[in-house]
């Protein structure tokens, strides 16, 4: 899968992309503002990896664009679901710090499934 992560801490983001791209996946973009996010909404990927809390203030309207593109997403983030607004509830979710399995497994799920939220 093509796969843009939207995360702002630089090792966080390595790991993640190391991570992803020894499973045979391509990182199109590693991002960390909310600037650079809506900059990319239009860009071509399959799904992203989203944190939460980010340069620029929170990601929950690169989420909504996401969903109004049919673009399935993971939040992957330190923040708790319940933090989430009601209308991102339902959104996939890995916890920081995240185990490899668990972030692979998120993936997968959206690349089986190819569903928004």
């Amino acid at each position: 899968m093509r796969i843009l992560i939207l995360e702002d801490d630089p090792w966080i983001a390595t790991d993640l992309q190391s991570i992803l791209e020894a499973e045979g996946h391509e990182i199109v973009d590693s991002l960390s503002s909310l600037d650079e996010a809506y900059r990319h909404i239009d860009d071509e990927f399959d799904c992203a990896l989203l944190d939460i809390d980010v340069i620029g203030g929170k990601s929950f309207g690169v989420a909504e664009a996401l969903i109004e593109r049919q673009i399935p997403f993971v939040f992957v983030s330190a923040s708790k679901p319940s933090d989430l607004p009601q209308t991102l509830r339902r959104a996939a979710f890995v916890s920081k710090p995240f185990e490899e399995r668990t972030l692979l497994e998120s993936v997968e799920h959206l690349a089986a499934n190819r569903l928004p939220c």
